[in-house]
Formats: C-alpha cells, structure tokens, sequence
C-alpha cells in the first residue's frame, strides 16, 4: 500500500502484534475497514453470520455480499484494498482461539465479551483490550492496557451485565427491530481506532470514550 498520507503521522510497523477483531457486524466491520486503510497487517476476524439485507444500512458490506458469511464477504472486501492485511478469517467465530496483540471485542453478546476477557485476564501477549457499545446516537468506547492490572479488573467490571439487561437498554422501533444508524457507528469505530493509533505512538489510553454522534458530544473518563 502507498501510506505517504498518514506514514509521518503514524507508522502500521509500530504494532509488530497481531490484531484480533471479534465479531464483524456492524462494529467490527468498520473497525477493520480502518485498520486496513491504515495499512495494519496480520489481522484475525471472527464471526459466524452470513451478511443480511437490512445489514447494508450501517456495516461495510454492500448488497453484492448478501448471503455470503461476514467474514469471506469482508476478506474478500479488504483485499481490495490490501491483499496482504487479513491474516486469517474464523467463519465459525470465536471459540478459545489464543489471542496475543490487540483485541477489539465486537460482538453482540455483553456475556461473552465479559468471558473473553476475564479468561484472558493473565494472558502476557495481549498488549490492550477495546470493547464498545452503542445506543442510537450515543455511545461508548473503552479500552485498556492489559499491563495495567488495576484496569483490567475495571475493565471487565464494566461488562457486569447480562445480555437480557443489554437488550433492555437498547432503542428499538415499534415493531421490535434494534434501531442503529450508521454515523452512530461510524464515529465510535474511529474514535476507537483512533485510541489505538494514539497509544502505538506512545500516548495513554483513553480508558472510557463518551459520545454523541448527533449532538456532537465527545469526552472521556478514567476508569
């Protein structure tokens, strides 16, 4: 890839890690289209769904890929851009795969991402952990130093949840489907690659991202 557009600013050769990013709905198909753009190579994804009509509205899959499983469709979407940028693809998803490097945690399930990182919590090849999670027009993005211990215990403290407590909270329309939209999504997915690029070029974490797509909102916590 020609990176003289961002190459001063930031380096891909700087991560020397994998990135791992789990679950490529709505989230994760973004995350990894900017990951790839960035010219960050050996990245896994992992997800068992096949790309749906009403997924075109706010993932990166276009209608051309309806039908096919999420992670072929998005391979096959990213070697357009750099051939040499997804390493592997888990069409059956994430099941105890080792993970080393960064991992974003994109999936639908609070549950499982709160497993991820707990049965994770003692892994030394992690370098940072990122998990997100959406409203409508708000959302939030957090991340941790997986060398700080103290913040990955409050880090998976923040997922102390269940899904049906998740699905609660979330906006649907009056006919039951989960509302989203897609600069919702398209801003937290860059803020949290943006927080990524920023700690590769030595600076700290920003550990909780608050936003607001629509109202222009943008702050951040420590945990």
């Amino acid at each position: 890839m020609e990176l003289t557009k961002h190459l001063d600013f930031f380096n891909p050769t700087k991560l020397n890690a994998p990135v791992h990013v789990i679950g490529i709905g709505a989230m994760g198909s973004r995350v990894v289209e900017l990951l790839v753009r960035l010219g960050i190579e050996n990245i896994y994804i992992y997800d068992f769904d096949k790309v749906e009509e009403k997924n075109v509205t706010n993932q990166y899959y276009t209608h051309k890929y309806v039908g096919e499983s999420k992670v072929n469709a998005l391979r096959l979407m990213m070697e357009e851009i750099n051939p040499n940028a997804i390493k592997r693809a888990y069409q059956n998803g994430y099941s105890n795969q080792p993970l080393s490097g960064y991992v974003f945690l994109c999936v639908d399930s609070i549950e499982l991402r709160h497993k991820i990182a707990s049965e994770n919590m003692f892994n030394p090849n992690i370098k940072a952990m990122f998990d997100t999670r959406m409203s409508l027009t708000d959302a939030q993005a957090y991340a941790c130093d997986w060398s700080n211990e103290e913040h990955k215990k409050k880090f998976i403290g923040t997922m102390e949840f269940t899904d049906d407590e998740a699905k609660a909270a979330t906006p649907v329309s009056a006919c039951g489907t989960t509302l989203s939209v897609a600069p919702t999504v398209v801003t937290t997915a860059a803020a949290t690659v943006s927080n990524l690029i920023n700690f590769i070029n030595g600076k700290p974490l920003q550990n909780i991202i608050l936003l607001d797509a629509f109202n222009y909102n943008y702050t951040t916590r420590e945990y």
